[in-house]
């Protein structure tokens, strides 16, 4: 892979992954508002919500850290019913409002995180992370919770710059998915191998590694962030340890995800 981009890339590419949410969003009713995604319970408000709140919490977590801790001891103690709580907060706010909200909070986000020193560390709901990676993991969030949003209104997701940040993400959380559930993370290498939109290679890990990943990008990121089961995709798991990583596949902090089941998606969505 190439050197890790810039905080000014990063925001660069997830402006124009917010611009195609955005441009989804802007004709809805409330009743596209409040159809549902693929995302037990949650309907098109709630996920963008979630980004919203999300990215005034990155804000603080990047530029007021104890701040954020003392507010992340009162999450952690129930992580998916915080979560649940922030969705259900807004509920009853016109679509119009929320996405007002969105676009202030992102912009208010990149304008403040963006200058900062790419190294320095911050806080987070899992282990504290660098500000790079924080920012990286926003473009993940906001492409996997816009795929939420395009399968619940049966619109393309197209692959914009972000798919890169997205996979790369999704090549370095392979411990994660472990730990999340308890288990050990093998010492066994994983050489992972994508096809990019464009027809490019995208490579992780050590080229003699006997455990492999291969196939296109935009399936593999919809593994790593459980929007497809991986039966529902052309990714393929060669060796013990990549067949075990891509079933229990997380690129997010917090507990396990419930993901998706085989099946749910026609193949010939998944890229």
């Amino acid at each position: 892979m190439s050197a890790p981009p810039t905080l000014d890339e990063l925001g660069r590419d997830l402006r124009v992954e917010t611009a195609w949410l955005h441009g989804v969003l802007a004709p809805l009713d409330e009743a596209g508002w409040d159809r549902p995604t693929p995302a037990p319970g949650w309907s098109v408000r709630d996920q963008v919500t979630h980004l919203a709140y999300f990215d005034e919490a990155t804000t603080m977590a990047a530029t007021e850290p104890e701040r954020f801790r003392h507010h992340r001891q009162d999450v952690l103690a129930d992580i998916d019913g915080f979560t649940a709580a922030v969705a259900a907060a807004h509920r009853d706010s016109p679509g119009a409002e929320i996405l007002a909200w969105f676009g202030r909070a992102r912009e208010e986000m990149l304008a403040r995180v963006t200058p900062l020193d790419p190294r320095a560390r911050a806080p987070w709901y899992g282990p504290d992370m660098s500000v790079l990676s924080l920012l990286t993991a926003r473009v993940m969030e906001t492409w996997a919770h816009g795929q939420d949003v395009a399968d619940a209104l049966g619109v393309d997701h197209p692959a914009t710059a972000a798919l890169r940040h997205v996979a790369h993400i999704g090549a370095l959380t392979r411990p994660n998915s472990f730990r999340a559930r308890g288990r050990a993370v093998p010492d066994d290498e994983v050489r992972i191998e994508l096809r990019g939109p464009d027809g490019d290679e995208w490579t992780w890990g050590p080229s003699e590694a006997t455990n492999l990943v291969r196939g296109s990008a935009v399936g593999f990121c919809l593994v790593v962030t459980q929007r497809r089961h991986r039966a529902d995709t052309e990714v393929e798991a060669i060796g013990l340890v990549a067949t075990e990583w891509m079933a229990i596949a997380q690129a997010f902090a917090g507990p396990p995800g419930p993901g998706r089941e085989a099946g749910q998606f026609a193949p010939s969505t998944s890229g």
